[in-house]
């Protein structure tokens, strides 16, 4: 600061004389030593107008009085300069009087007034906390907006060091900042610091602090400046945004995960893969028993006479697989086990009154609420689980079960957004669920009606041994059957057909093309006959379609008579074992009108194996119809064999993934 100021030094004597005069004297004012010692200060350095004004003060002064002001200077080359003043009287060695001036250019006092004002303004005023660290990271100085952010009044923080007095604001993280700055001398800007201070001992703060060395005019370490901003507010804000985006993101995941099958044990599997971790540590999904069972009469009121719900445990989902997660996973059901829980249990009272139930903290009673035995309350207790969250899946008016959250690791508790994000995801979940228990029910229902309409397994006939299968497809059972006709003469008549569509509806017509077929059988009409009867019944039903194949077998006579309505052609297998495909004249299915059927008769000598088949034995999204047309006569060749077993071995080849119904019939020629 003296450097700075180059403040110049004089004494003058008791008569007004130049006694001493300092090298920055000289360079403020210009005269040299030779010319200033010795010499008169008022006439050297005096104006004249001024002279009688600075000898009355230069009196005063050396009677005992002290004078500071600012002054205007003669210059050695004539120009005037103003100068801070100081004068102090001062007795010399032998007793007598003398006065020590002190002078600084008044433009530089002035300037440098101004910039030590600005800067005790800046500090002092400003909304952002300043500190000054020495080299011992004690505290130097401190504004009042930091006294603010600490809640801890100046005079206490000054000297004390760093953590004394902030234990909870990360101060070892701070204080390495600190000596990292003071060593390299590169700041540190933009730091996040964490923690709680008196000022709101009860909730975190967030703040950016910067930190940035102090020096003096030789470059030496003085200290280190820090400021630090509460951004808790912003903080805030962007983990918010970062939430919402997160939550956008897994409801995004679910709708493309959720429902993707109508299996309901991958259903939940997909919802409680979707909630873990970004929702919870470990998550759970239970059905009522009743939507797996199908009985809908009990959805409605799932209570026992006790009070007690059966649950069925579908999925278990654990974020890893540490010691708290893996103590809370053994917690809870296994996947497949059946309970009945009573109307305490949290689960329970969450599909009785069709609510959400949040534990943001939930005790020991609570975890015993969750918890399906002391033993499970212990565990989860011991994974540390410390918020709880039950979600009932509701769909169309029907509880169908519930999703339970629960957090161990992820130390924050459930708040609203947690909730209205496992809300969203459960009623995405509960449709789907409740979609397939639909579709199961009514996959239940066709395949009852299917098999009820469907003939006894085919005893063998006069001639003939018979084989013959069903399948129902693996999504939705259809319209395909087979039949065995007696007709008179020794003969038999084959029918394989399969209505177009599926579920209850291709049933139903199924039901009553077969009906029609057995009773027009009766009156013995030929092949060609029966199929254009057949053809009017399917057209009187409305928008249905069917092909079908019919066969008369003629045991005795070694033949048989085949009629086909757009259907795929029957393989013949010979006596030898070779097989080859039936060229049968073409038609349109039934149900398209004014189609004209025309039999073929071909030999069926003995021993020789007739083939009947629906289209989804040989059809595959992967290949082409012809791949399984050969697969099927690779299968059927061969040496002669049971005919039973060449039909396992037909079905075993041929329907690994079916997609579709299938119906096959097989006739051989007894030998």
């Amino acid at each position: 600061m003296l450097d700075l100021l180059r403040v110049a030094a004089f004494v003058l004597d008791e008569n007004g004389r130049i006694a001493l005069w300092s090298p920055e004297a000289e360079h403020l004012f210009g005269y040299r030593v030779e010319e200033a010692v010795g010499a008169y200060a008022g006439r050297l350095l005096i104006f004249p107008e001024h002279l009688e004004l600075v000898t009355e003060w230069f009196l005063r002064v050396l009677g005992g009085q002290q004078w500071a002001g600012v002054f205007p200077i003669r210059c050695r080359d004539g120009s005037a300069r103003r100068a801070e003043f100081r004068h102090i009287s001062m007795r010399a060695p032998d007793g007598r009087r003398q006065i020590l001036g002190l002078a600084a250019d008044a433009d530089t006092v002035r300037e440098l007034e101004t910039t030590l004002a600005l800067s005790d303004s800046l500090v002092e005023q400003s909304p952002i906390g300043l500190a000054l660290f020495d080299e011992e990271m004690r505290w130097r100085r401190v504004n009042p907006a930091l006294e603010r952010i600490t809640g801890i009044p100046a005079e206490r923080l000054l000297g004390q060091r760093l953590g004394d007095l902030l234990p909870g604001v990360e101060p070892t993280r701070i204080a390495s900042s600190v000596r990292r700055v003071l060593s390299d001398g590169r700041p540190v800007v933009d730091q996040t610091i964490i923690g709680r201070t008196p000022a709101d001992p009860d909730r975190d703060h967030v703040w950016s602090v910067s930190y940035y060395r102090v020096v003096d005019r030789g470059d030496r370490p003085l200290g280190v400046a820090a400021s630090a901003t509460d951004v808790t507010e912003r903080h805030r804000a962007g983990d918010e945004v970062a939430e919402a985006r997160e939550r956008l993101a897994v409801i995004a995941d679910a709708g493309d995960r959720i429902g993707s099958s109508l299996d309901l044990p991958r259903i939940a599997r997909e919802l409680a893969d979707v909630s873990v971790p970004r929702l919870a540590d470990l998550a759970t999904v239970d059905l009522l028993d009743e939507v797996l069972t199908g009985d809908l009469a009990d959805l409605g009121e799932p209570v026992r006479i006790d009070g007690s719900v059966r649950f069925r445990a579908l999925a278990v989902a654990a974020a890893d697989e540490g010691a708290g997660n893996a103590a809370a996973r053994r917690a809870t059901d296994r996947v497949g086990d059946l309970a009945a829980y009573g109307p305490t249990r949290m689960i329970t009272r969450c599909v009785t009154l069709g609510r959400t139930i949040v534990l943001p903290r939930p005790g020991a009673g609570e975890l015993r609420r969750i918890a399906r035995d002391e033993e499970a309350a212990h565990l989860l207790g011991e994974a540390g689980v410390h918020s709880y969250l039950a979600v009932p899946l509701i769909a169309r008016g029907h509880v169908l079960g519930a999703l339970s959250l629960y957090r161990t690791t992820n130390p924050r508790p459930f708040a609203p957004a947690d909730v209205s994000l496992a809300g969203e995801l459960a009623a995405r979940a509960a449709i789907s669920v409740d979609n397939a228990r639909l579709y199961h029910r009514e996959r239940r229902t066709a395949l009852t009606l299917q098999r009820s309409l469907l003939p006894p397994v085919p005893t063998d006939r006069p001639g003939l041994d018979l084989a013959a299968r069903y399948l129902p497809a693996v999504s939705e059972a259809g319209g395909d059957w087979y039949d065995v006709l007696p007709l008179g003469e020794g003969r038999t008549g084959l029918i394989v057909g399969d209505v177009m569509g599926k579920g209850v509806h291709a049933a139903a017509i199924m039901g009553q093309l077969r009906s029609t077929t057995r009773a027009l059988a009766r009156l013995d009409l030929p092949p060609a006959e029966l199929l254009e009867h057949l053809d009017a019944t399917t057209v009187g039903l409305g928008e249905s379609i069917a092909t079908c194949v019919h066969v008369v077998c003629n045991p005795a006579g070694g033949w048989c008579e085949i009629t086909s309505a757009g259907h795929p052609p029957p393989v013949m297998v010979d006596a030898d074992g070779r097989a080859h495909l039936l060229e049968v004249p073409p038609a349109r299915p039934l149900g398209v009108g004014g189609a004209v059927f025309s039999p073929r008769r071909l030999p069926m000598p003995r021993g020789a194996t007739l083939v009947l088949y629906t289209d989804g034995l040989v059809e595959d999204r992967r290949d082409d119809i012809d791949v399984g047309l050969h697969t099927l006569m690779r299968v059927v060749s061969g040496p002669p064999r049971p005919i039973e077993e060449m039909c396992d071995a037909v079905l075993e080849e041929l329907h690994r993934d079916p997609q579709d119904d299938v119906a096959l019939l097989l006739a051989r020629n007894r030998p």
